[in-house]
Parts: C-alpha cells; structure tokens; sequence
C-alpha cells in the first residue's frame, strides 16, 4: 500500500504553498478551566477546510485527463476539489448526497463546477462518481484514501510543527481517515495522536475493534463531514501502526464545543470542526495534569451558514 512518507509531505507543502493559506495558530485559557490549548485554526483555509490541500496536491502532483476530474463529496472535499480545479484551469465534476446541506452545495456551485445531487449518503455519491469516471475517464480524487490526498493533508501537522507546536497529544477529528493518516504520517510516531469521532460516525473506532473491513450506519450532527461508512485503508493501516487511541463523543457534545469555540475565540465551525474540542470539554479523552493538548480545528462550514 503506498503511504506518503514524511519527505512526500514535505515535497507537498512545497508543491502547494502558493495555492493554499498558511493557517493561523494560537493558544487559548478560554476554552476549558484551568487549561490552556493549543489550536491549528484550519477553519480558515481556503474553502473553509484542510480539504484543498490534499486537492491541489493531486492536481499539482500528477497528469490531469481532458475530462477533467470527479469527486465525491460530503460537501468540503467537493468544493475543495472544485475551487482547486478551477484556480487550475480543469472541469470538475462534483457529487455530492443530500445531507451535504444548502450552505455546503452552494459553496460548491459558487465555484462554477458541474455539480449533482444523489440521494443516500457519501457512499452513494462515490458510487456515483466512480461511474462517471467510467464513462467518460475523469480523474478521481479521492476524499480520503489517496497517496496525494493524504500527502496534501500531512502539510497541516507540517506546517503546524513549523509554526512551533509544542503539544505532547494532538486531537484530530476522523471522518474516512486522510486527514489523521496525513498527519501519522508527518509526525511518524513523535507525539500522540487522539482520533476523535462521533457516535453516529465511528468507522475508525469500529474498524480497530472489528476489523479493517467494518461498515457503520452513518448518523449525526456530523454526518455531512465525518460520514464515510467505513475508513480508509491507508488511515486504518496508520491508526493501527502507531497505537492511535480513538474516542467518541455525542451530538450534545460537539454542540457544546461549538459554542466554546464561538464564545472563547470567535471561531464559528461546523460541528466537524469542533469534535476535536468535544473530546475534551466531555470528558471523552481525559488528559494527564501536565498533558500539552493540541486541537485541530478543522473546518468552517457550518448549516445554515452564517450569511
């Protein structure tokens, strides 16, 4: 299985620095009693996701077909694709499910690609992308279990470490796993790792007690972002590789933390963004004293969107 090594990461981050922000850090007392965080505010990448990292890294990275490419999408990879293609110059098409939800499809449609709208959730419109790129030889870019898509992911904890990170343990939210496996990837064992789901998305959490092959029933206030049905390999080969410990946290929960992120920072996200937070303010990983916790604050879109 081809797994982005540390030097493919950093041959990314080089590859797609003029095409994507280099996101704000910063560290909080405001967020939970008596702790301090710190946070990688990705919310404020372009399209309000790490998604085009791993976007323009595919795109930058390999040859383009003349149809152009597909994706499918829960809503962020769809317009990170999408905005990557078009500041490129490529056709995209988009598929995306109905519980992606209006603020997600018409940041999609503000890019001007070729989007479609399928019933049932990301596993229906990936198989609806997958049949596109049959029949007309689009290029797929996978969501999450890609070697350039977890490759573009990994610059976030590059970037991050460059930036001064000090963490002991970083909290990441799962959804299918590129992300997570991006960033086991960069940091290669050097600190611990917290994967963080909800309860109506653990593919992760279900896949390390059942087995790699193990397929949930997605549900949830976070559906629309962390809704694979089951994770990828490269992030489940990763997650197991390195002992990664994985928590779930409830809807009420990353409510909660939405909230605590608004109110002590000013960070509006999606409830995605803030599943990362949830596990600590519920309790769900509970962190030693003099534990330095990191949290991935990972995107900004949520519903309705604010304007």
């Amino acid at each position: 299985m081809d797994i982005p090594t540390p030097d493919d990461i950093a041959a990314a981050a080089r590859r797609i620095a003029p095409s994507v922000h280099r996101t704000p850090v910063m560290s909080s007392d405001a967020l939970l009693p008596g702790r301090s965080l710190e946070l990688k505010l990705e919310n404020t990448q372009k399209t309000g996701s790490f998604k085009v990292r791993g976007a323009f890294e595919t795109l930058l990275s390999g040859t383009v077909p003349e149809a152009g490419v597909v994706a499918a999408s829960g809503g962020n990879h769809g317009a990170a694709v999408a905005h990557a293609a078009r500041a490129l110059g490529h056709r995209a098409k988009i598929f995306v499910p109905e519980i992606a939800g209006p603020s997600k499809i018409a940041l999609i449609e503000e890019t001007g690609a070729e989007l479609e709208v399928v019933g049932g959730a990301y596993s229906n419109a990936l198989e609806a992308a997958q049949a596109w790129e049959a029949e007309t030889g689009a290029g797929q870019i996978h969501a999450y279990d890609a070697f350039g898509t977890l490759a573009g992911q990994g610059t976030v904890m590059a970037e991050w470490e460059d930036q001064g990170l000090e963490a002991d343990t970083v909290l990441i939210a799962v959804g299918g796993g590129g992300l997570i496996g991006g960033a086991l990837a960069w940091l290669d064992g050097r600190r611990k790792v917290v994967a963080v789901e909800s309860e109506g998305t653990a593919t992760l959490h279900t896949a390390l007690r059942d087995g790699p092959g193990a397929e949930i029933e997605v549900s949830g206030i976070a559906a629309n972002a962390l809704g694979a049905r089951k994770i990828g390999a490269r992030g489940y080969e990763l997650a197991r590789r390195y002992g990664v410990e994985s928590v779930l946290v409830s809807d009420e929960a990353i409510a909660d933390a939405q909230r605590r992120l608004w109110r002590g920072v000013r960070q509006w996200v999606e409830p995605a963004g803030a599943a990362a937070l949830a596990a600590l303010s519920s309790g769900a990983y509970r962190a030693e004293p003099d534990e330095r916790i990191a949290v991935l604050v990972c995107g900004a879109n949520p519903a309705p969107a604010p304007f």
